[in-house]
């Protein structure tokens, strides 16, 4: 009995020291060191202990050891790479970005061109210092994109760690980091908000949810106050941005702000807002300052003229009737056309206020403001000529549910496009409150803002100033607005029409 405890005693002791001896253990794999073997600070362990005292926030966590800064920068800007996917927009550089818009473009204004030009200055600027933030702002196509990959191409050629991504794409990394198996939520999210350098594109057009704008804030917010170099390029103005980022966007020593106002370059071929200008109607196209008619020789011929007058019957009821009058062209009639017409040619060679085109229905009032805007389109200006009845419902029909604008943007960009023609204001009370209101605040940026606009009415200068009293005191400011009264009775020739006699056009 004692003997054999005893044998079992020397095995199990036996046993203990081949378990613990060197020559087994040798037989295991180490794990392989994580930092470098002759670092004096981790052993090549690669992990350092802080020593701070109980409590403190860093307090018993492990942290990556300076000597292995380096790899972790690579990972980190190899990570940045793959979620951008650059290698797709590799191609869009400096070098061939077109600063004079798409040479397909029929018309690319000057005013286009140089903001062409502003942007590309401030990028390539950008990309050379990496100091403080880059907002470009324009319409789909104008080239944000181009120019924000621009920079990331720059960027990531000189090493600096760079991410370039959509915002939604953005979003959606972040809502699969919770199930992916090979990062997490928050490394995904200090990745992105510690990036060397961050370029946001299409800021705007992510689904807007509680969540995603908290996400998108805390980015911004965290970037903006370590002063990390970012670009966002979005196709909203700033009033539709959420009010905490905005802010953030409005620090004018802090961010660079570019507007681009070039045409799409996608849709080369159209014109700003093509989907209400008349001036891309082919009758309208025709109007030009050479085949206007200044009727000289119809003085002394009666005109046969339809008047529709408003008048209440014996209880108050309004209602229409119809006057049938003749009136002879005389030699002022023509004169005042002619004076019209010199005026119409002054104001297109040189856009600058306003003016003001009143009388009855085909006199001649259209035909002056579409010659204005296609001699300032071939020319290679901007211009919408539009009747004021369309122009309010365009403006409400961003309010349906299935509109790809918003209401914001519609009326900025009429209320500050190069060169406007509201074609026959009516009298006040035919539209509603809330659409005069509107066409009342276009008018006035307008005014206050110096910007050329055309403005023609069958309103004579009595029920002008009685239907818009606030518009029509404006238009009497000489300084800065041109009235045109042509009193000529309506154009209302059958026969076909002569061939108009040769007159100057405004200078080319």
């Amino acid at each position: 009995m004692d003997k054999r405890l005893g044998k079992t005693l020397e095995k199990v002791q036996s046993d203990t020291q081949r378990a613990s001896s060197r020559n087994i253990s040798s037989g295991i794999n180490p794990a392989p060191l994580l930092g470098k073997e002759d670092c004096p600070h981790c052993g090549g362990v690669g992990f350092l202990r802080v020593d701070v005292p109980v409590g403190h926030e860093r307090f018993g966590r492990l942290e990556p050891c300076v000597c292995r800064a380096h790899e972790i920068a690579e990972n980190a800007r190899k990570r940045l790479y793959e979620m951008s996917n650059l290698e797709r927009l590799s191609h869009l550089t400096f070098e061939n970005f077109n600063t004079s818009g798409n040479p397909k473009a029929e018309f690319v204004s000057p005013q286009e061109v140089a903001s062409l030009r502003v942007a590309f200055d401030a990028s390539e600027e950008f990309a050379k210092r990496l100091s403080g933030w880059l907002l470009l702002e324009g319409a789909y196509g104008c080239g944000k994109t181009h120019l924000a990959a621009a920079i990331a191409n720059h960027a990531v050629q000189t090493g600096v760690p760079t991410l370039f991504i959509t915002v939604p794409d953005l979003l959606d990394s972040l809502r699969f980091a919770y199930n992916d198996p090979e990062t997490t939520f928050e490394a995904r999210f200090e990745d992105i908000r510690n990036a060397r350098l961050l370029v946001m594109d299409d800021f705007g057009t992510q689904n807007a949810t509680p969540w995603a704008q908290e996400k998108l804030f805390q980015i911004i917010n965290y970037r903006y106050i370590n002063k990390l170099p970012t670009v966002i390029t979005t196709n909203l103005i700033l009033d539709e941005i959420e009010s905490r980022i905005r802010s953030r966007l409005q620090d004018a020593e802090f961010v660079k702000y570019v507007r681009i106002s070039a045409p799409d370059y996608r849709r080369p071929t159209e014109t700003s807002n093509p989907g209400i200008s008349m001036l891309s109607l082919p009758h309208i196209k025709e109007m030009s300052f050479g085949n206007f008619e200044t009727r000289d020789d119809e003085i002394g011929q009666d005109i046969v003229t339809t008047i529709v007058r408003e008048k209440q019957d014996r209880f108050g009821k309004p209602f229409k009737d119809k006057e049938i009058i003749r009136e002879k062209v005389t030699p002022q009639h023509v004169k005042r056309l002619h004076e019209a017409l010199d005026t119409a040619v002054r104001f297109a060679e040189t856009p600058h206020g306003w003016l003001v085109l009143l009388g009855q229905s085909y006199c001649g009032k259209t035909h002056l403001a579409a010659a204005i805007g296609n001699y300032r389109q071939l020319g290679g200006g901007q211009a919408i000529l539009v009747e004021v009845a369309t122009l309010l419902d365009y403006l409400k029909s961003t309010f349906r549910p299935n509109s790809d604008v918003t209401f914001d943007r519609r009326f900025y960009e009429i209320s500050t496009t190069p060169l406007l023609l509201l074609d026959d204001l009516k009298e006040s009370g035919i539209s509603s409150v809330w659409a005069e209101d509107k066409l009342y605040q276009i008018l006035n940026h307008r005014y206050y803002a110096n910007m050329p606009t055309v403005i023609t009415s069958t309103l004579d200068p009595e029920s002008f100033a009685k239907s818009y009293p606030g518009l029509w005191n404006r238009i009497l400011d000489a300084s800065k607005c041109q009235v045109c009264v042509i009193d000529m009775p309506p154009y209302r020739r059958m026969t076909k029409a002569k061939k108009p006699a040769a007159r100057k056009n405004p200078k080319g």
